[in-house]
């Protein structure tokens, strides 16, 4: 899955939608399209409004839900709950825990949550 293919995946396709599985290249890419997006409107905020961050906040606002979402089809992915998502209120260790997991690779073939989103691509 490319960049734009995630995008539009979290934001279209699945916006609101925390039931199946997303593959590790969906997940990356859309926290990689946050923090690029959060970042050119900390600095147009800067620019415009000085300390107040108006853009970033609305954008991080809009993006809330659709992270949370996609983070939960990633630890499908992996054989987990989303419930799991609730380490990240443990400081360090729960954030550090997450990341791990969201690095695994997912499980082969279906899972509970699922069918393998790997198992329609070309080898």
């Amino acid at each position: 899955m490319d960049f734009q293919t995630a995008v539009r995946t979290c934001l279209q396709e699945k916006y609101a939608t925390i039931a199946g599985r997303a593959r590790r290249s969906e997940y990356w890419w859309f926290a990689l399209f946050t923090l690029i997006g959060n970042g050119v409107l900390r600095i147009i905020d800067s620019i415009l409004f000085g300390d107040a961050q108006i853009l970033s906040g609305l954008f991080s606002l809009a993006v809330l839900l659709p992270s949370i979402c996609v983070a939960g089809r990633r630890m499908h992915d992996t054989g987990r709950s989303a419930w799991w998502l609730l380490l990240c209120f443990i400081p360090l260790i729960g954030i550090l825990v997450l990341l791990w997991w969201f690095i695994q690779k997912g499980t082969d073939g279906s899972n509970e949550y699922g069918p393998d989103p790997l198992a329609d691509q070309p080898a």
